[in-house]
Protein backbone atom coordinates (compact mmCIF):
# COMPACT_ATOMS: atom_id res chain seq x y z
CA UNK A 1 0.00 0.00 0.00
CA UNK A 2 1.14 3.53 -0.74
CA UNK A 3 1.58 6.03 2.10
CA UNK A 4 -0.90 8.89 1.88
CA UNK A 5 -1.41 12.03 3.96
CA UNK A 6 -3.93 14.85 3.99
CA UNK A 7 -3.08 18.56 4.11
CA UNK A 8 -5.82 20.11 6.20
CA UNK A 9 -7.12 18.57 9.43
CA UNK A 10 -10.47 20.39 9.41
CA UNK A 11 -13.90 19.06 8.61
CA UNK A 12 -13.28 18.32 4.96
CA UNK A 13 -9.94 16.71 5.81
CA UNK A 14 -11.76 14.34 8.15
CA UNK A 15 -14.25 13.56 5.38
CA UNK A 16 -11.39 12.79 2.99
CA UNK A 17 -9.96 10.41 5.60
CA UNK A 18 -13.28 8.55 5.50
CA UNK A 19 -13.12 8.53 1.69
CA UNK A 20 -9.67 6.92 1.86
CA UNK A 21 -11.04 4.34 4.30
CA UNK A 22 -13.91 3.58 1.91
CA UNK A 23 -11.43 3.08 -0.95
CA UNK A 24 -9.44 0.69 1.23
CA UNK A 25 -12.60 -1.23 2.16
CA UNK A 26 -12.98 -2.09 -1.51
CA UNK A 27 -9.28 -2.69 -2.21
CA UNK A 28 -6.25 -2.12 0.03
CA UNK A 29 -4.69 0.87 -1.70
CA UNK A 30 -3.44 3.46 0.78
CA UNK A 31 -1.70 3.55 4.16
CA UNK A 32 -3.04 6.73 5.76
CA UNK A 33 -0.19 8.16 7.87
CA UNK A 34 -1.91 11.33 9.12
CA UNK A 35 -2.41 15.05 8.53
CA UNK A 36 -0.26 18.05 7.81
CA UNK A 37 -1.69 21.35 9.03
CA UNK A 38 0.05 24.57 10.05
CA UNK A 39 -2.84 25.49 12.31
CA UNK A 40 -2.89 22.36 14.48
CA UNK A 41 -0.19 21.39 16.98
CA UNK A 42 2.08 18.57 15.87
CA UNK A 43 1.20 15.32 17.61
CA UNK A 44 -2.48 16.18 18.02
CA UNK A 45 -4.76 13.24 17.26
CA UNK A 46 -7.63 13.99 14.89
CA UNK A 47 -10.16 11.16 14.97
CA UNK A 48 -7.33 8.84 15.94
CA UNK A 49 -4.84 10.00 13.28
CA UNK A 50 -1.80 12.16 14.10
CA UNK A 51 -0.99 15.65 12.88
CA UNK A 52 2.52 15.21 11.51
CA UNK A 53 3.36 18.91 11.45
CA UNK A 54 2.93 21.76 9.01
CA UNK A 55 4.49 22.86 5.74
CA UNK A 56 8.06 22.67 7.12
CA UNK A 57 7.61 19.05 8.17
CA UNK A 58 5.96 18.19 4.86
CA UNK A 59 8.80 19.66 2.84
CA UNK A 60 11.35 17.71 4.88
CA UNK A 61 9.37 14.45 4.91
CA UNK A 62 11.50 11.50 3.88
CA UNK A 63 10.05 8.76 1.74
CA UNK A 64 7.44 8.87 -0.95
CA UNK A 65 4.01 10.04 0.11
CA UNK A 66 0.79 10.78 -1.72
CA UNK A 67 -0.79 14.02 -0.56
CA UNK A 68 -4.39 15.20 -0.76
CA UNK A 69 -5.14 18.91 -0.43
CA UNK A 70 -8.35 18.91 1.61
CA UNK A 71 -8.83 22.65 1.27
CA UNK A 72 -12.12 23.98 -0.07
CA UNK A 73 -11.01 27.58 -0.60
CA UNK A 74 -9.54 27.71 -4.08
CA UNK A 75 -7.00 30.49 -3.55
CA UNK A 76 -5.67 28.93 -0.34
CA UNK A 77 -5.45 25.52 -2.01
CA UNK A 78 -3.34 26.95 -4.83
CA UNK A 79 -1.05 28.85 -2.46
CA UNK A 80 -0.45 25.72 -0.37
CA UNK A 81 0.29 23.65 -3.46
CA UNK A 82 2.81 26.19 -4.70
CA UNK A 83 4.66 26.10 -1.35
CA UNK A 84 5.26 22.36 -1.50
CA UNK A 85 8.82 21.73 -2.70
CA UNK A 86 9.40 18.15 -1.57
CA UNK A 87 10.07 15.94 -4.60
CA UNK A 88 8.87 12.92 -2.60
CA UNK A 89 5.31 14.26 -2.68
CA UNK A 90 2.86 13.12 -5.35
CA UNK A 91 -0.85 13.82 -5.75
CA UNK A 92 -3.13 10.81 -6.21
CA UNK A 93 -6.61 11.27 -7.61
CA UNK A 94 -9.26 10.02 -5.18
CA UNK A 95 -12.58 8.69 -6.48
CA UNK A 96 -15.11 7.31 -4.01
CA UNK A 97 -16.22 3.74 -4.83
CA UNK A 98 -19.85 4.89 -5.02
CA UNK A 99 -19.13 7.56 -7.65
CA UNK A 100 -20.43 6.75 -11.13
CA UNK A 101 -18.27 7.56 -14.12
CA UNK A 102 -20.28 6.99 -17.26
CA UNK A 103 -17.91 6.40 -20.13
CA UNK A 104 -14.97 6.09 -17.73
CA UNK A 105 -12.34 5.91 -20.44
CA UNK A 106 -13.56 9.10 -22.13
CA UNK A 107 -13.22 11.22 -18.99
CA UNK A 108 -10.01 12.91 -17.89
CA UNK A 109 -9.52 13.74 -14.21
CA UNK A 110 -6.32 15.52 -13.16
CA UNK A 111 -3.91 14.74 -10.35
CA UNK A 112 -4.93 15.53 -6.80
CA UNK A 113 -8.62 15.83 -7.62
CA UNK A 114 -11.24 14.47 -5.23
CA UNK A 115 -14.53 12.93 -6.34
CA UNK A 116 -16.71 12.31 -3.30
CA UNK A 117 -19.51 9.83 -2.61
CA UNK A 118 -22.58 9.97 -4.81
CA UNK A 119 -21.04 11.95 -7.68
CA UNK A 120 -21.97 11.17 -11.28
CA UNK A 121 -19.70 12.09 -14.19
CA UNK A 122 -21.04 11.26 -17.63
CA UNK A 123 -18.86 11.29 -20.75
CA UNK A 124 -16.07 13.26 -22.46
CA UNK A 125 -15.46 15.54 -19.50
CA UNK A 126 -12.13 17.19 -18.67
CA UNK A 127 -11.53 17.89 -14.99
CA UNK A 128 -8.32 19.66 -14.01
CA UNK A 129 -5.85 19.21 -11.16
CA UNK A 130 -6.80 19.62 -7.48
CA UNK A 131 -10.51 19.93 -8.19
CA UNK A 132 -13.02 19.03 -5.48
CA UNK A 133 -16.38 17.52 -6.40
CA UNK A 134 -18.07 17.25 -3.03
CA UNK A 135 -20.95 14.92 -2.14
CA UNK A 136 -23.50 14.14 -4.88
CA UNK A 137 -22.26 16.51 -7.57
CA UNK A 138 -23.05 15.77 -11.22
CA UNK A 139 -21.00 16.66 -14.30
CA UNK A 140 -22.63 16.44 -17.74
CA UNK A 141 -21.17 15.55 -21.10
CA UNK A 142 -18.32 17.60 -22.60
CA UNK A 143 -17.98 19.81 -19.54
CA UNK A 144 -14.55 21.20 -18.67
CA UNK A 145 -13.37 22.30 -15.23
CA UNK A 146 -10.17 24.21 -14.53
CA UNK A 147 -7.51 23.56 -11.89
CA UNK A 148 -8.14 24.25 -8.17
CA UNK A 149 -11.91 24.68 -8.57
CA UNK A 150 -14.19 23.47 -5.75
CA UNK A 151 -17.84 22.41 -5.97
CA UNK A 152 -19.83 22.03 -2.79
CA UNK A 153 -22.42 19.26 -2.27
CA UNK A 154 -25.23 18.70 -4.79
CA UNK A 155 -23.91 21.01 -7.49
CA UNK A 156 -25.29 20.11 -10.94
CA UNK A 157 -23.10 20.95 -13.93
CA UNK A 158 -24.90 20.45 -17.23
CA UNK A 159 -23.40 19.45 -20.56
CA UNK A 160 -20.90 21.57 -22.48
CA UNK A 161 -20.26 23.89 -19.54
CA UNK A 162 -16.82 25.48 -19.30
CA UNK A 163 -15.69 26.34 -15.77
CA UNK A 164 -12.40 28.23 -15.35
CA UNK A 165 -9.68 27.71 -12.77
CA UNK A 166 -10.04 28.65 -9.12
CA UNK A 167 -13.85 28.72 -9.25
CA UNK A 168 -15.79 28.10 -6.02
CA UNK A 169 -19.40 26.93 -6.42
CA UNK A 170 -21.72 26.84 -3.41
CA UNK A 171 -24.00 24.03 -2.28
CA UNK A 172 -27.00 23.20 -4.45
CA UNK A 173 -26.01 25.37 -7.40
CA UNK A 174 -27.30 24.45 -10.85
CA UNK A 175 -25.30 25.37 -13.95
CA UNK A 176 -27.33 25.23 -17.15
CA UNK A 177 -25.80 23.80 -20.33
CA UNK A 178 -23.60 25.80 -22.71
CA UNK A 179 -22.51 28.49 -20.26
CA UNK A 180 -19.03 29.62 -19.23
CA UNK A 181 -17.79 30.66 -15.79
CA UNK A 182 -14.59 32.70 -15.71
CA UNK A 183 -11.52 32.14 -13.56
CA UNK A 184 -11.47 32.92 -9.82
CA UNK A 185 -15.21 33.45 -9.55
CA UNK A 186 -17.46 32.53 -6.64
CA UNK A 187 -21.01 31.31 -7.24
CA UNK A 188 -23.27 31.58 -4.20
CA UNK A 189 -25.12 28.58 -2.78
CA UNK A 190 -28.44 27.74 -4.41
CA UNK A 191 -27.80 29.85 -7.49
CA UNK A 192 -28.93 28.93 -11.00
CA UNK A 193 -26.38 29.89 -13.63
CA UNK A 194 -28.18 30.46 -16.94
CA UNK A 195 -25.74 32.82 -18.68
CA UNK A 196 -21.98 33.26 -18.87
CA UNK A 197 -20.41 34.64 -15.68
CA UNK A 198 -17.18 36.67 -15.99
CA UNK A 199 -13.89 36.11 -14.18
CA UNK A 200 -13.02 37.54 -10.76
CA UNK A 201 -16.51 38.16 -9.45
CA UNK A 202 -19.08 36.93 -6.97
CA UNK A 203 -22.39 35.92 -8.54
CA UNK A 204 -25.59 34.89 -6.78
CA UNK A 205 -29.29 34.38 -7.40
CA UNK A 206 -31.80 32.85 -9.77
CA UNK A 207 -30.63 33.57 -12.36
CA UNK A 208 -27.11 34.18 -11.08
CA UNK A 209 -25.74 37.67 -11.65
CA UNK A 210 -22.47 39.32 -10.57
CA UNK A 211 -22.91 41.42 -7.42
CA UNK A 212 -19.28 42.44 -6.97
CA UNK A 213 -15.89 42.15 -8.62
CA UNK A 214 -12.63 41.49 -6.81
CA UNK A 215 -8.94 41.65 -7.50
CA UNK A 216 -7.47 39.08 -9.84
CA UNK A 217 -5.72 36.24 -7.99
Amino acid sequence: MKDIAIFGAGGFGREVALLIDDINQKSDTFNFIGYFDDGVEKGTLVNGHPVLGGMAELNSHEGNVGLVLAIGDCKTKKIIHEKITNSNVSYPTLIHPSAILRGEFENKIGEGSIVCAGCIITVNTVIGNHVILNLSCTVGHDATIGDYSSFMPSTNISGEVNVGSGVFVGTGTKIINLVDIGDNTLIGAGSVVTKTIPSNCTAVGIPAKPIKFHEQN
